[in-house]
């Protein structure tokens, strides 16, 4: 369970006085790129009063110049960093390709041919459907249960989704040691919720998804009628796996979602179906430890596999086939895929370029690979250097921060304290990289590569069930913009990709980025210390460590977060989930406030309302904090996001937050008359 700074269930992710334009080489193309200087007087609204509506008052200009593009569901400033990862991880795939002198089995050699055969679209075009004939072959062969159950090994093991999934995780309550974690899945649509809802959105996406099953099954050569049966079939049997399914809130509950078995213990629990061949198919002779997350739903899910009959369940994999291998197949594929995951569920109006979707699939692929060139052209070790710095002086301030709360016990706070000396600090890349000699990449197959790649992730996670676990590892690869907390390995990370305008000035004053990386490094810390992180010890293992006063006195603080953020309104009379987003809530509160503290330390005593472009010192940290999270999104997008996303939409990452800490009052002189004022008896105030 790791907690990310952003989490992208959507298409997407999640300045200064001046913007220059400059010239940068890509590949073989010049392209114009935007750098960004901090604290952009265009980008705000001055008619908004910031004690009425801080998020408008710091982004309200770059909201209205800064319209969604087509190709995207939202827009923001994770968005603006990505779209410039992404150039530049074209020019180094181009590069690559372009590259005839590149050792066979090379890094470089691989990168080239995945991106080639990605954009090859004439073959691909050509090979059109043939291009899964093989897997549609072994599919319909199937006979028994046993040969259905042998199946979602394979399929497991080449990265298709189906019925659960399974993969290798530390212990929760042995961190040391990594083990097999089962977990509920099978759907294809993103939620449990979306299947058994009322609500009007729901039933709306229902119709749409009968719809593409439908068209879907066209594309693979079936009659209306027989696509419209088969639809049928899909639909009856994730709606009795949602059914089963946890809801994402009770998914957020660590102890009830740690149920560790063995081999036995698991046959006892889903008999129905045979997980010594599921194993031994997938060549797992490691099953001494196993743990389910969510009993009831393996239990109904093995059953399902005896009573539905075999031809319906060839039916279901060959939907999971497609649904998985669309990106990679034809574009009337593609294209179905895209109308349904991108418009439907989104409102995205148009598909990404091709070049975009490619270096996309092959970042994925070939993450630390694409990510070696990519540090090696694109971080500075500079960077690196001002991030330990500016980690030690967060890490000093939330200590400080955990020794002066009120409502913690001196017990308590000593094992905090423990736990955040512990805390792990990755910055920009790992120190050892992953090896990717067994992959076989060439320019044949773009499907194939995929599936290869897939592979390789699967054994390579396989393999480190039974063993001690690795903390040289990462969890996100460089290029990747976001930043997470691992409960388990008590580490923060933040890959390279982020490390960059508007998160961090790489020669920036403090003000600017204490507001920005810096809350962004208070918010991962917070994350060891917020509703599961809590939970978890100072060596990452599932072990309570506070009193019950103090456990008491925690829960009745978050209390006010959940009840302020379920009051929030963000579209319509649709408000965020106060309960679903309350761990990411509380790590921004956190974040923000350990952050203003460890700037007035870097200050040194220095004057507050000295003024760098017409803000105070004091103001700039806010307001660079605020810019971090504007963004523009589509009313479906948003709909979507409050039903599935942990985190709160930004508009509520920025009043949600800011109101509940004293500094920023003092900074912008925030009155009992502003509209968003609240009282200090009323604000939330946790690490």
């Amino acid at each position: 369970m790791k907690h990310s700074l952003f989490l992208k269930p959507l298409c997407t992710l999640l300045t200064g006085a001046l913007i220059v334009t400059m010239m940068i080489s890509c590949g073989n193309q010049k392209t114009k790129q935007k750098v960004e200087l901090p604290i952009n007087s265009a980008n705000l609204d001055t008619l908004v009063k910031p004690g009425d509506n801080f998020y408008e008052y710091a982004n309200g200009g770059w909201l209205k110049s800064n319209p969604i593009p087509a190709d995207k569901s939202r827009y923001g400033a994770f968005d603006e960093v990505d779209e410039a990862n992404t150039t530049q991880l074209r020019g180094i795939m181009e590069d690559a390709a372009a590259d005839k002198t590149a050792t066979p089995g090379s890094i470089k050699q691989k990168i080239g041919d995945f991106y080639t055969s990605g954009m090859d679209t004439a073959k691909i075009e050509k090979v059109g459907v043939t291009a899964i004939k093989a897997e549609l072959d072994k599919i319909d062969a199937l006979k028994t249960i046993a040969d259905l159950q042998k199946q979602v090994a394979y399929n497991h093991s080449v990265g298709m989704p189906g019925l659960f999934y399974f993969y290798a995780s530390q212990d929760e309550k042995n961190s040391t040691n990594m083990i097999a974690q089962l977990h509920q899945g099978g759907l294809g649509l993103p939620d449990r919720d979306y299947y058994v809802s009322d609500d009007a959105r729901s039933k709306e996406i229902r119709t749409a998804y009968q719809k593409h099953l439908v068209n879907s099954f066209k594309l693979l050569g079936y009659s209306e009628t027989d696509a419209a049966k088969n639809a049928e079939t899909v639909a009856k049997i994730e709606t009795e796996l949602a059914k089963a399914s946890s809801t994402r809130l009770a998914l957020r509950d660590p102890v009830a979602n740690y149920n560790k078995t063995d081999l036995a213990g698991l046959k006892k629990l889903a008999p129905d179906f045979d997980w010594s061949l599921y194993f031994t198919d997938l060549g797992l002779t490691q099953t001494k430890d196993i743990n389910v997350g969510q009993p009831k739903f393996l239990t109904a899910m093995a059953k399902l596999t005896k009573s539905v009959p075999i031809e319906d369940w060839k039916i279901y994999l060959k939907w999971n086939l497609v649904r998985t291998a669309s990106s990679s197949l034809s574009s009337a594929f593609e294209k179905e895929h895209f109308a349904f995951y991108g418009t439907v569920l989104s409102g995205i109006k148009e598909m990404k370029p091709r070049w975009k979707r490619v270096v996309s699939e092959t970042s994925g692929s070939l993450g630390e690979a694409v990510g070696q060139l990519y540090v090696e052209k694109y971080f500075p070790a500079t960077s690196k250097t001002r991030m330990i710095t500016l980690v030690g002086n967060l890490k000093a301030a939330l200590n400080e921060r955990i020794q002066n709360l009120t409502w913690m016990s001196e017990a308590t706070k000593k094992e905090a304290e423990i736990k955040l000396e512990k805390i792990n600090v990755k910055v920009g890349y790992p120190d050892k990289w992953i090896d990717y000699s067994p992959v076989a990449i060439s320019k044949d197959s773009y499907f194939v590569n995929v599936m290869n790649a897939n592979h390789f992730a699967f054994k390579r996670d396989l393999d480190k069930i039974g063993k001690p676990i690795d903390r040289t590892e990462w969890g996100m690869t460089p290029q990747t913009v976001n930043a997470y907390y691992n409960p388990n390995m008590n580490e923060i990370v933040f890959p390279a990709g982020i490390l960059q305008p508007p998160f961090f000035y790489a020669n920036g004053d403090d003000a600017v980025n204490y507001g920005a990386i810096g809350v962004v490094i208070g918010h991962e810390m917070t994350h060891g210390f917020d509703d599961q992180g809590r939970m978890y010890d100072k060596d990452g293992n599932l072990k309570d460590w506070w009193t019950k006063v103090d456990a008491d006195n925690f829960k009745k603080q978050t209390q006010v977060l959940i009840d302020q953020y379920s009051s929030i309104k963000v579209l319509n009379d649709l408000t965020v989930d106060g309960k679903l987003t309350i761990g990411e809530n509380i790590a921004d509160l956190g974040g923000g406030n350990v952050s203003y503290t460890a700037f007035q330390k870097a200050l040194a005593g220095k004057d507050m309302n000295e003024k760098i472009d017409g803000f105070t010192l004091s103001q700039r940290f806010f307001l660079s904090y605020a810019q971090v999270w504007r963004n523009n999104i589509r009313d479906k997008g948003l709909m979507r996001s409050l039903k599935e996303d942990v985190h709160s939409p930004g508009v509520a990452r920025v009043n949600g937050i800011v109101y509940n800490i004293p500094a920023f009052y003092t900074a912008f002189n925030i009155q009992p008359t502003d509209k968003l004022y609240k009282p200090v008896d009323k604000r939330a105030s946790i690490w």
